[in-house]
């Protein structure tokens, strides 16, 4: 079977590798891909919005399936426009088409979706620019912090934790008034903040029947102790010790099966990925967000875990079938490490060459910011380099990745090493 990826970052990278591992691959292809995903199949300089480019290249090399990586394509709605053209409809895409890719396009459409089928989640209300005084007297009569959310998407910085009245109106004016995230929080939704640990459980889905996929944690703070900017992730550990059984069946029966069949019961057709991050507050999970794609990095520590064919239970969501798929999970903990440009999440530099990748042997390199310049591999974006290991143990999975981190070098590398160590 020829795949296409679509996307560049780690994701992909853990995408392509595990694809790569399938006996029925034929030809694998990333767009755009990077310069570690040319190790798995072949990248193409094609923008993940080109949607006519996509098609054109889908057709000419025989694609028999598209899976997305990222959510702008979703949202943007790139599964409604292969099944709107009669020469694509009928290549499976991996990921939900417009309608349901709402879910992480639209906190007010996601927070709506939960009310409606009783899915555990933060008391809120949503304001606009007409019903901005509304919202300002609203906040008046909440608990402190408060949290105020971009409807749209932000590129992940669209959430802000007001920890004072004044901050809080402030800051809601900015977001309506002055379009601080411009067309984004155009809408926001103001929440209660839940006081609890994070984590992440994803989810497969052919629309009917579904396969949890590992839990995961990951680290947003840019400094050790997670202190200091958010970022896109500085690492992830799976599974997560405190998720045990015991929660993780609270989140199948009042969070995933309601999620599923609210999907059915709204209309709404879903075949790909559920990310569901959660808030374990005193034992009992509540969902904070959805997103309609796997994570990053989670996805570095996810899917090494996963036994099976992915191809097999990608093609399970594609038939509708995939309750008849194959699937077990690795019982072995997955670390990963993010490597990251200096200055990182705020200005930084590009273009620094990357050396001693091939001096990793216990770990796996998931590339990411990364592009090829005169037959060398150069940084090219904030976060740089996953690395992921499988250990039995966690301690012994923490040690592993952040040693293998520091054999990696680049100048400016900076990354956590104690991505972990607060589990154990």
């Amino acid at each position: 079977m020829n795949i296409l990826i679509i996307g560049s970052g780690g994701r992909e990278s853990a995408f392509a590798y595990k694809l790569s591992k399938s006996p029925r691959l034929g030809q694998l292809f990333i767009a755009p891909g990077n310069a570690g995903t040319g190790a798995y199949g072949q990248n193409v300089n094609i923008k993940v919005t080109d949607f006519e480019a996509i098609a054109s290249f889908v057709l000419e090399n025989a694609i028999q399936m598209v899976v997305v990586g990222p959510e702008e394509p979703l949202v943007k709605g790139i599964h409604d426009y292969f099944l709107n053209r009669a020469d694509l409809k009928d290549i499976p895409v991996i990921g939900p088409q417009q309608e349901g890719a709402q879910l992480e396009g639209s906190k007010d459409f996601s927070k709506q979706f939960m009310d409606r089928h009783g899915v555990p989640t933060a008391a809120s209300r949503s304001f606009d620019v007409a019903s901005l005084d509304e919202g300002l007297v609203y906040l008046e009569s909440q608990k402190l912090p408060i949290v105020l959310k971009a409807d749209g998407l932000a590129a992940g910085k669209g959430v802000l934790i007001c920890e004072t009245l004044e901050d809080a109106k402030a800051e809601l004016k900015a977001m309506i008034a002055d379009s601080k995230f411009g067309e984004a929080s155009r809408v926001v939704v103001v929440e209660e903040f839940l006081k609890g640990i994070e984590l992440s459980v994803f989810v497969l889905t052919d629309g009917n029947s579904y396969k949890v996929l590992p839990s995961a944690k990951d680290y947003k703070r840019i400094g050790e102790g997670d202190t200091g900017l958010n970022t896109g992730g500085m690492g992830s550990i799976s599974p997560v010790p405190f998720a045990d059984e015991t929660f993780l069946n609270k989140v199948e029966e009042r969070i995933i099966k309601p999620t599923v069949e609210g999907l059915k019961k709204d209309g709404i057709p879903y075949k790909g990925f559920i990310f569901i991050g959660l808030m374990n507050v005193e034992g009992e999970p509540y969902v904070i967000e959805y997103n309609v794609r796997m994570g990053d990095p989670e996805t570095e520590s996810v899917l090494p875990r996963i036994e099976s064919d992915l191809l097999d239970l990608l093609e399970g969501v594609a038939q509708g079938n995939l309750d008849q798929r194959s699937y077990t999970v690795s019982p072995k903990t997955a670390v990963t490490v993010m490597l990251v440009a200096g200055g990182y999440p705020g200005a930084y530099e590009s273009g620094k060459e990357i050396a001693n990748m091939e001096n990793v042997k216990e770990s796996i390199v998931f590339q990411a910011g990364t592009k090829e310049q005169d037959g060398k591999v150069v940084t090219a974006g904030g976060r740089v380099i996953a690395v992921t290991t499988l250990q039995d143990s966690l301690f012994d999975a923490l040690q592993q990745a952040t040693a293998d981190a520091g054999r990696i070098y680049f100048e400016g590398k900076y990354f956590r090493r104690d991505i972990g160590f607060d589990l154990i």
